[in-house]
């Protein structure tokens, strides 16, 4: 090793990086810090505890995790098979099924909200008859925020789900099959513990999705104290009549978020340990 890339190498093996790269990633970082740094500048601190301990806020926090953590588990039930299917079984039309399941990844989530109430609205496909029927009607209820979190979120899971089954080494699988195992004993035991991982991580980001969740929301379930508003649509409320109250709920709802992914990313999420001692 040359004086020089002595210099450049640190203790742990690793070279800083060159200034093309160091300086966009500095400027990536600034643009990505600077709101925050702004909402921790301009919030109101003293007036903070007065502020959160409104009827409202406590509500619209309480409401925004109990659904965001139903539609995280109902993400799980449908989309973790969903993703072993799309990254398993030779589907006709896969490509289609998979960009049609990507399709609210990049769907304005308006949009989303308006396609939801033409399918289970009461006049829509299927809303007429789970009204008729069974007299479920889902917008503008606790369960239509569950629904629209759903819709918008699932897909950061299969997303990630599908990816990891397809990088996993599949021999651990073959071997099991050899062994006589079938396919339902061979997932449950083989392909799931791999995976665990990558299926907490997705869980996490659809979980992160789910909460900060507002325009299938508000269109599809509305923004009804206690019953679907949810923390950002109270941020949005607030915002036109208290901006020091919406900079309040925007603290809370950020501690909230960050509490959880850094709890859960530091456990669960792969390569967040830090970098491999150098041999």
């Amino acid at each position: 090793m040359t004086r020089g890339n002595a210099r450049r190498t640190r203790p742990d093996g690793h070279r800083g990086a060159p200034w093309p790269l160091a300086v966009p990633a500095a400027v990536a970082v600034a643009f990505l810090v600077l709101p925050l740094v702004g909402l921790l500048v301009r919030a109101p601190w003293r007036q903070l505890p007065t502020l959160l301990g409104q009827t409202a806020v406590r509500q619209a926090l309480v409401l925004s995790l109990e659904t965001a953590t139903l539609a995280t588990a109902v993400s799980i039930l449908v989309g973790v098979p969903l993703a072993w299917v799309l990254a398993r079984v030779r589907l006709r039309g896969r490509s289609a099924v998979q960009a049609l399941v990507t399709l609210p990844l990049v769907l304005p989530p308006v949009v989303g909200g308006v396609a939801l109430l033409l399918a289970f609205g009461r006049n829509g496909v299927v809303g007429r008859y789970l009204d008729s029927w069974f007299g479920i009607t889902l917008p503008f209820t606790t369960a239509g925020v569950v629904v629209a979190e759903t819709f918008v979120a699932m897909p950061f899971l299969i997303v990630t789900v599908e990816g990891a089954l397809l990088a996993v080494d599949r021999r651990y699988e073959d071997a099991a099959a050899t062994l006589g195992a079938g396919r339902w004993l061979t997932f449950r035991r083989v392909t799931l513990p791999m995976i665990a991982p990558s299926v907490a991580a997705g869980a996490v980001l659809c979980w992160a999705r789910a909460l900060g969740e507002f325009g299938a929301t508000i269109t599809f379930a509305g923004n009804f104290p206690g019953t679907t508003q949810t923390m950002p649509l109270a941020v949005y409320l607030a915002l036109e009549t208290d901006p020091a109250a919406a900079i309040a709920l925007s603290l809370l709802l950020l501690a909230v978020c960050v509490t959880i992914l850094i709890a859960l990313r530091q456990r669960w999420v792969p390569g967040v340990r830090g970098p491999a001692p150098a041999p």
